[in-house]
């Protein structure tokens, strides 16, 4: 059974090195070396993780399965918001499950939890941004009810890449 903890200061190197090879995982096979590691150097560091965890309008979160970190999701609240800072929403920055355990319904556990979460505190809405070449990631979403409502820039390296912004309402 995953138990979904929330991840404490003390856990910023876990949190790291596991955000790290999710990223990898899903994403070095698709992009160039280069780009990926330019990428890396910037959002993969220790000050960097340490920043978003004392973010008061972020949270973290593991899917614990054995003892084991096996997936983790990140949300978003008011100004930390990446895209809209709308104080009537929840962004999923991120969610990812160890390719090992994909087919687990982790991701659905999480996603569960994050859209818990956004009803527990009266949110009009939840949002996420996807790769607009992630197709399994976008059919999942879809499958939530999630839809297409804008879509943004996102540098890889020096490879401009665009994101679809999704959105699912709750009200």
């Amino acid at each position: 059974m995953v138990t979904i903890q929330r991840v404490q200061h003390s856990e910023a190197d876990t949190l790291l090195a596991f955000s790290k090879k999710t990223f990898y995982e899903f994403f070095d096979h698709l992009n160039e070396p280069a780009n990926m590691e330019a990428y890396s150097s910037v959002a993969f560091t220790p000050q960097r993780i340490r920043s978003e965890l004392s973010n008061p309008n972020s949270e973290f979160y593991f899917a614990m399965l054995d003892n084991e970190v096996v997936g983790y999701l990140k949300l978003n609240f008011n100004d930390a918001q990446t895209e809209f800072k709308d104080t009537n929403a929840i962004e999923v920055e991120r969610i990812y499950v160890s390719g090992e355990h994909h087919g687990k319904r982790i991701g659905k556990q999480l996603m569960d939890f994050a859209l818990d979460i956004a009803r527990a505190k009266q949110l009009e809405y939840v949002w996420l941004g996807v790769w607009e070449h992630n197709d399994k990631a976008m059919g999942f979403y879809e499958r939530y009810g999630f839809e297409i409502c804008g879509s943004h820039e996102f540098m890889l390296g020096d490879d401009l890449q665009t994101d679809l912004l999704m959105k699912k309402m709750l009200v």
